[in-house]
């Protein structure tokens, strides 16, 4: 259940000014990348790979993602202002899969606007938002863009992958086996699992307006 007393206490103005777009975003971690370094405090050789590695998935997922009609006509018809905050660091593989197609969704309405934040940075947000206890990441948020009312959460994953994650730890599959297997799941995937998500979803964050509705007001 959604406590939506302490979620309005931890997304203040000020965090959500200092938050940043997908393009800011991007532009630090090419910044950060040329200096041999990621987000974060750990900026060690592998934790360096894991972000170039990720920026190539990011261009991946931005190119070959195709919104579904279905998705595409939920978030047109979308009436509710919303802030999607979204908690990521650079160097997580999950967050450089998902993120880019949740803004390609988000872009598909003129009334949701994405706003990022490093997950070490805001251990208190973090904190609010737990996966079984841990801090996974990325971890979506959607708040009404006035009220600040939180509407809705997703992540880290599409449950799909969730579920693959989930099944490699208990059966104690190495780390490496089990990346190799959830990016694999990705890269066939292409985000279609993770829009059939959102189509559920967007309804039972926000008033949606029925197709005659939008043609009576496109017409007035």
């Amino acid at each position: 259940m959604i406590d939506t007393l302490k979620a309005n206490t931890l997304f203040t103005t000020e965090i959500l000014n200092n938050a940043i777009s997908y393009t800011q975003y991007r532009e630090m971690i090419d910044k950060l990348l040329a200096e041999n370094k990621t987000t974060g405090t750990d900026h060690s050789e592998a934790m360096v790979d894991y972000t170039r590695m990720n920026m190539q998935r990011m261009r991946r997922v931005e190119k070959t993602t195709v919104l579904q009609d279905e998705l595409v006509q939920k978030m047109l018809s979308l009436q509710t202002p919303m802030i999607w905050v979204i908690l990521t660091e650079a160097w997580c593989g999950d967050a450089a899969q998902n993120i880019p197609a949740i803004v390609k969704i988000a872009d598909a309405s003129p009334v949701v606007e994405v706003k990022l934040l490093l997950r070490d940075e805001n251990p208190d947000i973090m904190d609010a938002y737990l996966t079984n206890g841990g801090r996974s990441i990325p971890k979506l948020i959607a708040l009404h863009s006035e009220t600040k009312e939180v509407l809705g959460i997703w992540g880290p994953r599409p449950e799909a992958a969730q579920n693959l994650v989930m099944e490699a730890k208990h059966n104690n599959m190495p780390f490496k086996e089990m990346a190799e297997k959830l990016h694999g799941w990705y890269a066939k995937d292409r985000s279609r699992t993770l829009q059939q998500e959102f189509v559920q979803l967007i309804p039972m964050w926000g008033k949606l307006v029925a197709p005659e509705e939008q043609l009576v007001e496109r017409c007035s």
